[in-house]
């Protein structure tokens, strides 16, 4: 399974795949597995991710089109 979500909200940042990797604290490659969809997501990565973007990971995962993070 790709996450395409998760290159674009990357990509609108312009940042770079180490520095996201940076904040989740896994490698470049380890990061670029996960957009690629050839490495599992870990829950824990995306609970950072959805902080990270300010959403929630309903939306990181394509069940729902709305952005909104959660309260």
């Amino acid at each position: 399974m790709t996450f395409p979500r998760i290159r674009h909200l990357r990509e609108d940042r312009d940042w770079s795949q180490q520095q996201v990797a940076g904040q989740l604290l896994v490698n470049r490659r380890t990061y670029s597995g996960y957009e690629l969809g050839t490495r599992t997501l870990p829950p824990e990565i995306l609970i950072k991710l959805a902080l990270l973007y300010h959403t929630s990971v309903d939306y990181l995962l394509g069940l729902t089109d709305d952005p909104t993070p959660y309260r």
